[in-house]
């Protein structure tokens, strides 16, 4: 279930951590997941021990070959019942791009403007959570106006 929320929950345990990597011209960056032919958040489970900021950090490294910036802002949330467990999604900043690494789910990334991106992903699978992940990201953001996006 997606919520949006302005700090991080803290009655159940976090498993995974995702980010909207928004660049300095207001385009952000999706993630083409190769085995399901969608474009996705930047994001996956966390590793042993592995800290918010680190696994976050890992894994724009290994989906999109980006560095982010230090500040991340937690927007929204999706509890998973069947794991007693959060995902957590981040806004972040874009701090560089370097050689992407190979071997992992995603086989590139997609750079493109909020509209674009809600428009895309509204074409190629109509999640109307993703949809609402990115549509918010975009507004916090200040890239995107709240009205309607279609």
């Amino acid at each position: 279930m997606l919520s949006f929320i302005s700090e991080l929950p803290s009655d159940v345990k976090i498993s995974g951590v995702h980010c909207v990597p928004v660049l300095e011209n207001g385009d952000l960056v999706l993630a083409w997941d190769r085995e399901d032919q969608v474009l996705t958040t930047i994001g996956g489970r966390l590793e042993n021990n592995e800290s918010l900021q680190d696994g976050l950090n890992r894994e724009a490294m290994e989906e999109a070959g980006i560095e982010l910036e230090e500040e991340r802002i937690p927007f929204a949330s999706w509890y998973w019942k069947e794991f007693d467990a959060y995902r957590i999604f981040f806004l972040a900043k874009v701090k560089r791009f370097v050689k992407m690494p190979k071997g992992y789910e995603t086989s590139g990334y997609v750079i493109t403007n909020f509209e674009t991106a809600l428009s895309m992903i509204r074409k190629i699978e109509g999640r109307e959570e993703r949809l609402a992940v990115i549509k918010r990201a975009g507004i916090l953001s200040g890239w995107l106006d709240g009205g309607p996006t279609e």
